[in-house]
């Protein structure tokens, strides 16, 4: 009862965590340009032209985590919500949406989908049942093909480092981590390669002296 109890709090949790980026988002869509020049002129005059370059590099991690994370989610859930609907499941909206949110917490739509399956071959429908479990593997596995290329579209920045601040940024502040990670990690890479970079023009111009 309590891990039942303890579950269903979770799960709360991590609805209104996303309702809360639902909103977020939609705030901040709707004030985009002013917001964006707003930051962009605290990085110039916090960084100079480094702060201008890790605005734009947070920028670049938000769209690629945008890009690779929640259209990847979309596809997953859809491609998922397809299944159950086709097999009969009941519930089939709820439990997509559901879905929705599992993947965007990188959970996957396995808890739901695997499930699912079971039941419709417990119930006696195998021509049903193969077709959601033939669409739930293509729901559960297309993510490994879909994000990086996405990700690599939205931000020219390595996969690995964007993949690294989604799942930190996820394990350290929740749903709304998955966005906050890879920012932090963007503008600590910009700055520590700048920082090398201004160390390497120093000593090559003392070497030749």
């Amino acid at each position: 009862a309590k891990w039942s109890v303890s579950q269903a709090g979770s799960l709360g949790f991590l609805f209104v965590q996303f309702l809360l980026i639902v909103v977020l988002a939609a705030l901040m869509y709707a004030s985009g340009e002013t917001a964006a020049r707003a930051v962009r002129n605290f990085g110039e005059r916090l960084a100079g032209k480094y702060g201008v370059i890790a605005v734009t590099l947070g920028g670049q991690a938000i769209r690629g985590v945008a890009l690779g994370v929640g259209v990847t989610a979309v596809i997953q859930s859809g491609i998922g919500g397809i299944g159950l609907a086709l097999a009969g499941v009941p519930l089939a909206g709820p439990l997509t949406a559901l879905m929705l949110m599992l993947c965007i917490a990188q959970l996957g739509p396995g808890l739901v989908l695997v499930p699912a399956i079971a039941w419709v071959y417990w119930t006696g429908d195998t021509l049903w049942g193969t077709v959601l479990l033939a669409l739930g593997t293509v729901a559960m596995t297309i993510d490994n093909f879909v994000r990086p290329v996405l990700i690599r579209r939205g931000a020219d920045l390595p996969l690995l480092l964007i993949f690294a601040g989604v799942i930190g940024g996820l394990l350290a502040f929740g749903l709304v981590g998955i966005f906050v990670g890879p920012v932090v990690l963007a503008v600590a890479y910009t700055l520590v390669g700048a920082w090398i970079a201004d160390a390497g023009a120093l000593a090559a111009g003392d070497a030749e002296r």
